[in-house]
């Protein structure tokens, strides 16, 4: 087991086949972090002293410039033995939850769209967890974790529910949907993310969704709704697809109380000249677009969550800051 220290903070911490960057936030530090599988570079440390090597070999967010000056991602690097490094510790990144690895026997895998699932997983032991994390997959068959959102609430941490989508080709969702039956198990490690519900934020929510970008709003908004400290809030929950039968949602929060009165749904296609689009009565255009026609001037007076594809949440975080949004009232967890 090697030891880790902070030489910045005069902490130290054990690493034992894990990553620095989770080991430190099992221990209940707040390293910094945020994709979890090397792709947007927050975790990045110093080495001082000692030896590291990627568990994701050539991992995109790092460069060149970074290993001339001994920069590694926390996500990724697993120490040879004990080791000194340098990384600015933040209480934001402490979590409620501390992520533990378990075992989930599938209980169940319902169809939500053509190319969505959701699927349901029983723990080997509770790992309670916040509205809007998220956790690493270990696939059959599929070297390294794959990061994916529930979709319900983690209160007990008895059950945790994915709505996956199927990436034509991905090696992690094709193991998912073909090679996992029912009554088979995978490991999990989680829960990790920083775009949790705030049940104390004082103003109304807006949740903004497009592809699997739907399991973390829909565990948003369910956790919103049976909020006491909620319960004079309003939701609106907007949702994009390229064409109607990307659509979906809507039944999940009509399960919600309140819905029609204070929880509100809303629907939208970016391809609306698709044959399939006749007859369409929503919305049309990219979720960005959606809600800056809907709401406009009155968009930094939410509580902003947002999860989807890369370009969109580009395009939302570009939306929000032109609205003039507080960057403390917009909560997207970075990962791919």
């Amino acid at each position: 087991m090697a030891k880790i220290t902070i030489t910045n903070g005069g902490i130290e911490f054990e690493c034992a086949d894990d990553t620095i960057a989770r080991a430190a936030t099992r221990a209940g530090l707040g390293f910094p972090y945020e994709c979890n599988v090397g792709e947007c570079g927050n975790c990045r440390f110093e080495l001082i002293e000692g030896e590291v090597s990627y568990v994701r070999q050539n991992p995109p967010a790092i460069t060149e410039r970074d290993a001339q000056r001994k920069r590694y991602l926390g996500c990724q690097a697993q120490p040879h033995g004990d080791c000194t490094i340098k990384v600015p510790l933040r209480d934001a990144y402490k979590s409620k939850h501390l992520p533990k690895k378990v075992q989930g026997e599938l209980i169940a895998a319902i169809d939500v769209t053509h190319d969505i699932r959701e699927f349901r997983f029983r723990l080997s032991q509770p790992a309670p967890f916040l509205a809007g994390q998220y956790a690493l997959l270990s696939p059959p068959g599929v070297d390294g974790g794959r990061a994916y959102s529930m979709c319900n609430t983690g209160e007990t941490g008895a059950e945790w529910h994915f709505q996956i989508r199927r990436v034509p080709n991905g090696v992690a969702t094709t193991a998912i949907f073909d090679r996992l039956a029912v009554g088979e198990s995978m490991g999990f490690d989680g829960p990790y993310g920083m775009a949790y519900l705030r049940e104390e934020a004082p103003r109304d929510i807006l949740c903004l969704a497009g592809g699997s970008g739907l399991s973390p709003m829909v565990s948003i908004a369910r956790a919103a709704a049976a909020s006491e400290a909620l319960k004079g809030r309003s939701i609106h929950f907007i949702y994009g697809g390229r064409t109607p039968r990307d659509v979906c949602g809507q039944t999940m929060l009509q399960e919600l109380a309140g819905y029609g009165e204070r929880i509100h749904y809303h629907a939208a296609i970016s391809m609306p000249d698709d044959p399939s689009a006749a007859g369409w009565a929503g919305e049309t255009g990219f979720v960005h677009d959606v809600a800056e026609k809907m709401f406009g001037e009155h968009l930094s007076e939410f509580e902003v969550y947002f999860a989807g594809p890369p370009l969109m949440a580009q395009a939302v975080t570009k939306m929000l800051i032109k609205a003039k949004v507080p960057a403390g009232q917009m909560h997207f967890d970075q990962f791919y």
